[in-house]
């Protein structure tokens, strides 16, 4: 949550900040702002809103630099408003700095601060970075910046410009996302690597603890005891055109439909003759078979990715397997040792529950096995392994091509876990790859009928509440299509094992109440519509999603979508996909703005 970027260079640097911000309004888009040096001050222009808001500010002004940092934000501490938007400014407007994350220690600070007469303008704990910079600072940043982290305490990624040194930009990272772009006379900072891309490929990723220090020539990085360290880049091979919308209406209908695609990129090089080759993952037979249990930890859509392979991994890898939230996980002292594979899943890499769920998993002896979207990521860097998904930039905020991904990568660590284990043979193992291989061309075609859907989604998007309901690996598919409606359309929507329903759920159902029944499973196939059948009777309208290959839901379902036949493991992956595009439907019928949808953020970086 929030985006950052920095430039320094040749170059105007207004262009380049809301360039870079316009590819991190994911990130937040509360309020935005820049801070630019015009060659004698720091000028700041800022406003509560979109980042089309700012932009239309700086119409026709003489905004101009070749210094500058720029913030799009999500608001944590202070409600969104041009006051507590960034950049902040010290008191005499000599320093700025642009801030994501929290500073836990921020009140204490504040009333020292204002003890030793410092005045504060805004509500945000930021503003607090900017008066101990100013306190500290004798006339070189990088020795201030280094005071200024032995005090604060949290999460934070920031920025800071001094007017009294028009040379340096500086940025500093601990437990929030921090890059460093390198180019030729230029260089930048940005919370992600999409909002750099057009500047340049060659990127350094930035550790906890990572101060950097850019001129335009060079960029010198150091530790929090100011001891210079060698920090290797990296080459980024995406296309630019992967983080811009490609010609679709929203990020998230470009996103679904390049599913098949992530699909086969997540695949390629990873299944062989006898298995499957991980990217060099190598867990001993002698480790996988002492294993007691699997601890899958994550949060949101990844949670629900984890949901699908805990019913997998114990139904058909024989395996023992516990799915936990990752902000529960660590206050609920887990079971965990030497003995459990902590399997960790998160499409940013970035979320801060999870990554302090690593931290206690490891703290108890056990390997963590992450699987994530990001290279170089802190769940990536933290982990003992990695497993990445290979989707690509995913900027809508809800998650669509990463979950998928996550899914297939799920299933095939499954097949590799099962096989060391002998819980599975080889047939089952070819069987799996089959199936895998053919999910593209499967997902697509449910893509090209999209037309079904978004029928069904402009005849019900008035919907005050929307029930979904499926039995085993059907259930944990429905909670992601409940997720992906409430999050981006507002309506209340729930899902509920379709056997609770009797339970207290029926309650709810009344004449005309929407009701999506997920039945991909052929053994619960008669349960399912036992249930479908309950909700009928008391006026729910049943849209039942359900494989070709039956004709059971035909007379109780009021409308039917028939999917591709798989096996009914690997439904899941399929299942998901119309159910993301009722969701994306809905809330374009709604009026609702899908990318960025309200009170979110794409990457959840504070707890």
């Amino acid at each position: 949550m929030c985006g950052i970027v920095g430039y320094i260079g040749e170059k105007d640097a207004v262009d380049i900040l809301i360039s870079g911000l316009k590819r991190l309004e994911y990130r937040g888009y509360d309020s935005s702002g820049v801070a630019v040096y015009d060659g004698k001050d720091i000028d700041v222009v800022k406003t509560k809103g979109r980042l089309s808001a700012l932009e239309e500010k700086l119409k026709g002004g003489t905004l101009s630099g070749r210094l500058g940092i720029g913030h799009t934000r999500w608001a944590t501490h202070g409600e969104p408003s041009d006051i507590n938007a960034h950049p902040h400014l010290n008191r005499d407007g000599s320093l700025a700095v642009v801030h994501n994350g929290i500073i836990e220690n921020y009140a204490e600070l504040k009333n020292w601060l204002m003890e030793q007469g410092y005045e504060f303008v805004s509500d945000t704990d930021t503003e607090v970075i900017c008066h101990l910079l100013d306190y500290f600072y004798e006339g070189d940043i990088l020795q201030a910046v280094l005071k200024l982290v032995s005090k604060i305490k949290g999460s934070y990624a920031l920025g800071v410009l001094s007017k009294n040194e028009p040379d340096r930009l500086v940025a500093v990272r601990k437990d929030s996302p921090l890059i460093v772009g390198l180019g030729k006379g230029e260089n930048l900072i940005a919370s992600d690597i999409p909002a750099i891309l057009p500047y340049t490929r060659d990127v350094v990723i930035m550790n906890d603890g990572d101060i950097a220090v850019l001129t335009r020539e060079r960029v010198t990085f150091y530790d929090y005891l100011g001891r210079e360290e060698e920090k290797p880049a990296a080459h980024i091979d995406w296309d630019i055109a992967a983080a811009e919308k490609g010609g679709y209406r929203h990020f998230m209908i470009k996103e679904i439909n390049e599913q098949p695609r992530a699909i086969r990129d997540t695949l390629r090089g990873r299944m062989t003759e006898n298995g499957f080759d991980l990217d060099g993952i190598d867990l001993s037979e002698e480790y996988i078979k002492g294993l007691k249990n699997i601890q899958i930890v994550a949060c949101g859509t990844a949670y629900h990715a984890g949901l699908v392979a805990k019913e997998f991994y114990e139904r058909y890898i024989r395996i023992p397997t516990s799915a936990d939230i990752a902000s529960e996980f660590r206050y609920r002292d887990p079971l965990v040792n030497e003995d459990v594979l902590t399997l960790v899943i998160s499409q940013s890499g970035e979320t801060a529950d999870t990554i302090a769920a690593i931290k206690e998993a490891k703290r108890k002896g056990s390997r963590v096995l992450s699987i994530t979207n990001v290279i170089s990521s802190t769940v990536a860097r933290e982990s003992d392994w990695v497993l990445y998904t290979l989707a690509g930039p995913e900027i809508a905020v809800a998650s669509t091509k990463a979950y998928i991904t996550q899914l297939t990568a799920l299933y095939m660590l499954g097949g590799y876990i099962g096989l060391k284990r002998g819980t599975v043979d080889g047939r089952f193992v070819k069987e799996l790859q089959a199936e895998l291989r053919a999910l593209p061309d499967k997902v697509q075609e449910i893509l090209d009928e999209h037309g079904n859907i978004q029928r069904i989604a402009d005849e019900h998007y008035n919907s005050r509440d929307v029930f979904y309901i499926g039995r085993g690996l059907d259930y944990a598919v429905s909670m992601e299509g409940s997720l992906k409606l409430k999050e981006i359309s507002y309506i209340h929507s729930e899902a509920y094992p379709a056997g609770e329903l009797k339970h207290g759920t029926l309650a709810l159902v009344e004449n005309g109440t929407m009701i999506i029944a997920v039945a991909t499973q052929k053994a619960l196939y008669e349960k399912t519509l036992s249930n479908m059948e309950e909700t009928k009777t008391r006026g729910g309208y049943i849209i039942a999603f359900t494989k070709g290959d039956n004709d059971v839901f035909n007379d109780v379902a009021d409308e039917l979508v028939v999917l591709p036949t798989a096996a009914d493991y690997i439904m899941p992956i399929l299942t998901v996909v119309p159910l993301q595009l009722l969701a994306y439907y809905m809330a374009v019928a709604r009026g609702c703005d899908v990318d960025k949808p309200r009170n979110l953020a794409k990457s959840v970086t504070v707890e």
